[in-house]
């Protein structure tokens, strides 16, 4: 086992989209392009449910518009 992390995880730079199966976890999936998102998305759509996250860029989320 070990001792657990004291600092929270970092997320890379790119684009994140949040899947989550009926009566589970959540997970988050990160894309480097905006249309990779979309595209990844509509696929995960068909059975699951999607939250569209956005774009984080230097550990800050930028403002959708």
């Amino acid at each position: 086992m070990g001792r657990p992390a004291t600092r929270p995880t970092r997320l890379r730079n790119g684009f994140y989209i949040e899947i989550k199966s009926p009566g589970g976890s959540a997970m988050l999936l990160r894309r480097d392009t905006r249309e990779q998102m979309i595209l990844a998305a509509e696929d995960y759509a068909r059975t699951k449910m999607v939250t569209i996250k956005g774009e984080m860029k230097d550990d800050k989320w930028i403002a959708e518009s």
